[in-house]
């Protein structure tokens, strides 16, 4: 689950990692109350969406102007709230698509000495969070990775224990700053730390994190995302999700307990586990197609979860035909076909469907198919499957 910068910086502030003081705008006369508020000299009006790359991105409809802006007045404010609200940002992380720019933050100005790069991920391999630095602030981590390794640092840490100080103070020293600045990284890398921890993050990146010109490093930006499997111990995070920033048919899905991943292909796939999914995918791929969806309905998927899941993909007006690809273990094969057949009634078929069924109770489910009078073409395995489907498109 993602959140937008001026709510992670809320959360942040709540944790003590200091952040520039932040007000949150959503029209033109706002962004302009907050820019007075926050002094009058000085502000940077920030475009909210989910995505990195707003000071670089453009606008869609004025593509000289970046989505993150410096303002020295309270005219300035209210222009740049004005092109920028209702407009569509574009930026390397959001395709050429863009997103729309419904909310504004105007944070204070700050004399900024350094600017460096901070993340926390978790390091799968070493079994813990690692927090990742480099001196190359402002620019994409991936960038400075490509390029320039050796400026990049990490050390795991102990999720229960937390970062130690004395590590804190050792990457303090490989950023290089100057001793006034050590003091205050060492207390903001400690609670950076706990916060991700503490709440669950599955990544949580600043960029820039800047060090000012008395040596205090203070959060310029923020981008965090919370493991989703971890929200029943943070029931209050629910109230910060914007539902604006994500894609329909994931939402539709995640309601009805599948697990569904919106793609740009033609070939609609609904599938029984995950990796069966993944598997699925790339056979469909190999064989010349290009999937529409990754759809996992799970090893309990009954009429209600199969219906809604065959009205998602069907919904993807570029979907010109369904792969239905079931392993079944837990779930009999007949129970999926009764479920199928119920779901082809209630939904209407317009497209090409074929179905593979492996697994329990498989000579009793094809036999079900075969007497069903349905147009559905079956498959005797995933390669024929994948070349069935991939076929009736030129059919």
């Amino acid at each position: 689950m993602k959140i937008h910068e001026y709510q992670a910086k809320q959360l942040l502030a709540k944790a003590g990692v200091p952040v520039p003081k932040g007000i949150v705008a959503k029209t033109p006369d706002e962004a302009v109350a907050a820019f007075e508020e926050l002094g009058g000299t000085i502000a940077v009006v920030k475009s909210q969406i989910h995505a990195g790359g707003r000071g670089k991105g453009r606008f869609k409809e004025e593509p000289e102007q970046p989505g993150v802006v410096l303002v020295r007045s309270a005219d300035e404010a209210r222009a740049n709230a004005e092109r920028m609200l209702g407009n569509t940002l574009v930026t390397i992380q959001t395709g050429d698509e863009g997103k729309q720019v419904n909310t504004l933050y105007v944070e204070q100005g700050l004399d900024i000495a350094n600017e460096l790069y901070l993340g926390c991920v978790v390091d799968r391999e070493a079994g813990s969070p690692v927090l990742i630095v480099s001196s190359e602030g402002g620019m994409e981590i991936e960038t400075v990775a490509h390029e320039t390794p050796e400026k990049i640092h990490h050390i795991p840490f102990d999720a229960d224990g937390g970062l130690p100080t004395f590590q804190a103070v050792k990457l303090a020293y490989r950023l290089g700053l100057p001793p006034n600045a050590v003091k205050s990284a060492r207390k903001f890398l400690v609670k950076f730390a706990r916060f991700v921890v503490d709440n669950d993050c599955s990544m949580a990146e600043i960029n820039p994190l800047v060090v000012t010109g008395d040596g205090e490093m203070v959060a310029l930006d923020a981008k965090v995302s919370f493991d989703e499997n971890a929200m029943f111990r943070h029931q209050d995070f629910l109230e910060l999700r914007d539902l604006s920033e994500e894609n329909e048919a994931e939402i539709k899905a995640g309601a009805a307990g599948l697990s569904y991943v919106d793609l740009d292909g033609n070939i609609g796939c609904l599938v029984n586990g995950a990796g069966l999914a993944m598997s699925t995918m790339d056979l469909v791929q190999l064989h010349g197609g290009s999937p529409a969806n990754f759809l996992d309905v799970g090893g309990g998927a009954n009429v209600e979860q199969v219906t809604e899941a065959f009205r998602i993909i069907l919904a993807d007006d570029n979907v010109k035909a369904v792969l239905v690809n079931i392993f079944g273990g837990i779930m009999k094969c007949d129970v999926i076909v009764t479920a199928l057949l119920e779901a082809y009634e209630k939904v209407g078929f317009t497209v090409p469907l074929v179905v593979r069924l492996e697994g329990t109770n498989v000579e009793l489910a094809r036999t079900m198919l075969a007497e069903s009078g349905r147009d559905i073409v079956t498959a005797t395995d995933l390669t024929d499957a994948a070349q069935k489907v991939v076929g009736s498109l030129s059919a």
